[in-house]
């Protein structure tokens, strides 16, 4: 062994009188690794879904433009100034129309932005891609300059962004340096959000009432959340964020069972002790905070690396500690009378 080790490389030629050849049996059969086949990414070119909508879409603008066409068509057989107006009024519709569809797509593009930089920053993550992470740090330093309260973030962000060498790090400075502000403030919108709606459903006299309180809480926090992290999403920004969070909601479960919150209301028994209403409205709280939870997972334009993702019991706990305190009353009041009439007999 040592001899071939020491051997020098030599050259032979196939046509060589003194070179043997092995038989191929004796040859050793090398394994080649198999490469799993990758599918190709499907691409649906229409859904039936959009083709409905399009053509439905389709059929009412002309409808409409049919409509206001003949209005003012009708306007000028009556009288030219008539029809003046109308033309008028017709231009600054058409302008505000182009202004608002400028504005659904430019929520739409900011919404479409967020997923593209947590996917960005978690392909970064995965294979501590410096160049990629650099990108995603200047895009979300880009991103928040509207934000005067990142100011001083920024600064130190984009002082040190030639200083750090490995591609995970720099997203995971970016997510401490740029993002622990936003998720303190985000955890105290959920918080106060399922604070309102655990009162106002414990004391409203009807179900109608909760829910369109409930429905109401849950779209403003959805949108202040988007705006927080840079969304600002339009109408229809607002029914793709809408359908990002049911989605998300369905992926991870909904209300997690095992969450330590759940654990602590199901340990202590506060369902049996708490009056019908003041349960009701703990658990619309808790329905309202896990929906928070899950828009600012939508929301977040980096994923959670550094910093740990918020759980349920970080931002519902004063509404436990509130049923604590309403169900300990209750529950010495029967006590206090019993003694009463011990003491009276």
């Amino acid at each position: 062994m040592a001899e071939q080790r020491g051997r020098r490389p030599e050259i032979f030629r196939m046509e060589d009188a003194g070179l043997t050849l092995a038989p191929a049996e004796t040859l050793p059969e090398v394994a080649e690794p198999a490469l799993a086949p990758v599918a190709p990414p499907k691409r649906r070119l229409f859904s039936i879904g959009g083709l409905f909508w399009t053509a439905l879409g389709g059929l009412v603008s002309l409808g409409a433009g049919l409509a206001v066409t003949r209005l003012v068509e009708d306007l000028f057989a009556r009288a030219e100034w008539l029809g003046a107006v109308g033309l008028g009024f017709t231009a600054l519709l058409a302008v505000a129309v182009i202004a608002l569809i400028a504005r659904e797509a430019l929520g739409l593009a900011r919404l479409s932005s967020l997923d593209t930089l947590r996917a960005r920053a978690a392909d970064a993550l995965a294979r501590d891609d410096r160049p990629e992470a650099e990108g995603v740090a200047r895009a979300l330093i880009a991103l928040s300059k509207e934000n005067p309260r990142l100011a001083k973030a920024r600064g130190d962000l984009s002082t040190h962004l030639g200083a750090i060498i490995d591609g995970a790090d720099l997203v995971r400075l970016t997510e401490r340096t740029l993002m622990a502000p936003l998720d303190a403030q985000a955890r105290a919108l959920v918080s106060d959000a399922a604070k309102r709606v655990s009162v106002v459903t414990a004391v409203s006299p009807r179900a109608a009432v909760d829910l369109f309180f409930v429905l109401y809480t849950a779209i403003t926090l959805m949108r202040r959340l988007a705006d927080l992290y840079g969304g600002r999403p339009g109408f229809l920004g607002m029914l793709k964020l809408g359908r990002h969070v049911l989605s998300h909601l369905a992926v991870t479960g909904g209300m997690a069972a095992g969450d330590s919150l759940v654990q602590q209301i199901l340990g202590h028994g506060l369902a049996a002790k708490l009056s019908a209403r003041l349960g009701e409205g703990v658990v619309n709280g808790l329905l309202t905070a896990r929906l928070g939870l899950a828009a600012i997972a939508v929301t977040r334009p980096l994923p959670f690396a550094a910093l740990p993702a918020p759980r349920l019991s970080d931002v519902a706990t004063g509404l436990i500690r509130k049923a604590e305190a309403d169900a300990a009353p209750a529950k010495a009041q029967p006590g206090s009378k019993r003694g009463g009439g011990a003491e009276g007999e």
